[in-house]
């Protein structure tokens, strides 16, 4: 894992509303993460942490302060190149799975593809994704865990720099849980991605190489993990 800084953010400010409705969600954020790491943003609702993740994927705008991702700073950018940006940098997955209903499995994923310069190979990560046997079902013949196998599969077939996951397994039950946080595990030894991952679940942060922990706008830890353990061995 190389120890440079691959993206930064200094002093992010984000409020919503004016006047006396006015609420500061982002209170000078300041961290690094470096390139493969495995970061965990954790806090309770309405810390901050999903507008952050907004923030860092081009989403939405910060009030102040910058991200830089590979020395590239997303508030120099106009549009146009905040549009490329987001094509070339990042993966985004959510919790709800936001699949073409009418496209199968593979030809989700392909959507992905077409976004990138140098996507992976597609039935290699079909096979990644345990999803080779699927590839040509429709999502509504799909289980819920198969859906989000599908989702992140869009997501890293471009082959991005960081893969962007807002509470990934929010949906899911235990089991299915733990098999897509060992996906996740899987895509950042496999593929080196940097992955941030936004949870409410504590246990999760047992798995990452670095734990950011926020609360009311503000990083209340910025941990260094020394006993990083296996998705597998996850228990909540």
């Amino acid at each position: 894992m190389e120890n440079k800084a691959f993206l930064e953010i200094a002093d992010l400010r984000k409020s919503f509303g004016i006047g006396e409705n006015k609420t500061c969600v982002l209170k000078g954020i300041d961290f690094t993460v470096n390139k493969g790491e495995f970061c965990v943003l954790l806090g309770p609702s309405g810390s901050g942490k999903s507008t952050l993740l907004n923030i860092i994927g081009g989403i939405d705008n910060a009030d102040s302060g910058y991200i830089s991702i590979n020395g590239e700073k997303t508030a120099d950018m106009n549009e146009k190149q905040l549009t490329t940006y987001r094509r070339k940098h990042l993966g985004y997955v959510f919790q709800m799975y936001n699949l073409i209903p009418n496209l199968n499995v593979k030809e989700n994923i392909e959507v992905g593809a077409y976004l990138s310069d140098s996507p992976l190979d597609i039935d290699d990560l079909l096979k990644t994704l345990g999803l080779y046997e699927h590839r040509h079902k429709l999502p509504n013949q799909l289980s819920g865990g198969q859906q989000q196998r599908t989702s992140i599969g869009r997501a890293i077939v471009k082959n991005p720099d960081i893969l962007l996951c807002d509470e990934p397994t929010g949906a899911l039950d235990y089991k299915t849980s733990k098999e897509i946080l060992s996906l996740i595990e899987e895509v950042n030894r496999k593929y080196g991605s940097t992955i941030i991952m936004v949870t409410h679940n504590d246990a999760i942060k047992n798995m990452a190489d670095r734990i950011i922990k926020l609360r009311d706008g503000q990083i209340r830890h910025n941990i260094i993990n020394e006993n990083k353990i296996s998705a597998e061995e996850l228990d909540w």
